[in-house]
């Protein structure tokens, strides 16, 4: 009962975790009429680990508090390594997905990103994890889903549609990095060291191919401290702590739902509507969803 609990409680974190991103995709695309794609990524990962510093001190002075005894030094090394390791992983994949938006539909975009939910397990079996017939029904209920959610055109592959493919293999990376460091050192510490990697490697390019203005900055500020502040500092971090201990494929599964609340959030905040084919994919990949929270003893 006490596992089970856990296990909901992570899901719960991790659904939290994809309607902040939903609601991103609305900033992120405000913020591109003013910046770049390495300068938005850049100032939206420093954002996201300057956030995440006083929220750091406060968890070690309570720690300390409760067990002056505890070693602060405990897992320096696995968090190092994971914070660097997840920091190249998420600099890559995003600046890979903001370029090739620019050679594809927003659609095609939006459904080969989310291939990591059948990349994930794949990857997951050659390291050893294992995942029941249910999940990978799950998973062809999630792809089904993001079809009728996304494509609204005929499937080609082009330039663009490739560079989101490498986006999508390189979040799939980072899913199982994460399911890798995440037991062993501090979530928050971690969350924090990725992004300001990814902000620092992001910023090299900006700088040099970008010439960033602060006029520029200061007229996008609002959609990059929401992307930085929400979608990094807190999302990014509840993906880690959500993910410790959950099966990667099931944590994909529980992710990719931001496609259908990016849908949403264009609803409401831009006024788009959703089309039937629309509502269809969301109503298909919540089902999926649910099939993959249903507890194992049950499926067998």
């Amino acid at each position: 009962m006490k596992k089970q609990s856990l296990k909901l409680k992570n899901s719960l974190i991790l659904l939290l975790a994809a309607l902040i991103w939903g609601v991103a995709f609305v900033a992120q695309s405000v913020g591109m009429d003013y910046v770049g794609a390495f300068t938005f990524n850049a100032a939206r990962s420093l954002i996201g680990s300057a956030v995440l510093l006083p929220v750091i001190l406060v968890m070690d002075f309570r720690r300390k508090r409760e067990n002056p005894e505890s070693r602060g030094r405990e897992n320096r090394k696995d968090l190092i390594a994971g914070g660097i390791s997840c920091g190249i992983f998420i600099c890559l994949a995003s600046n890979f997905q903001q370029f090739g938006i620019k050679y594809t539909t927003v659609g095609k975009a939006g459904f080969i990103t989310a291939c990591y939910i059948v990349i994930v397990p794949v990857l997951g079996i050659f390291l050893g994890k294992k995942c029941s017939s249910f999940v990978w029904g799950a998973v062809g209920m999630a792809l089904l889903g993001l079809y009728l959610l996304c494509i609204r055109d005929g499937f080609s592959i082009g330039k663009g549609d490739i560079l989101v493919m490498v986006c999508a293999f390189l979040f799939s990376l980072h899913i199982l990095v994460i399911d890798y460091f995440s037991p062993k050192a501090d979530g928050v510490k971690m969350s924090c060291i990725q992004f300001l990697v990814s902000g620092i490697l992001s910023g090299i390019p900006a700088l040099i191919l970008e010439h960033p203005r602060m006029s520029q900055l200061l007229a996008a500020w609002k959609p990059i401290l929401y992307a930085g502040a929400m979608s990094c500092g807190v999302a990014y971090t509840l993906q880690i702590v959500g993910q410790k201990n959950m099966n990667p494929t099931v944590a994909s599964l529980i992710l990719s739902l931001e496609s259908c609340i990016s849908v949403i959030a264009g609803w409401l905040i831009l006024g788009q509507r959703l089309s039937s084919r629309e509502l269809l994919g969301c109503v298909i990949m919540f089902s999926a969803i649910v099939l993959a929270q249903l507890p194992e003893k049950r499926l067998q």
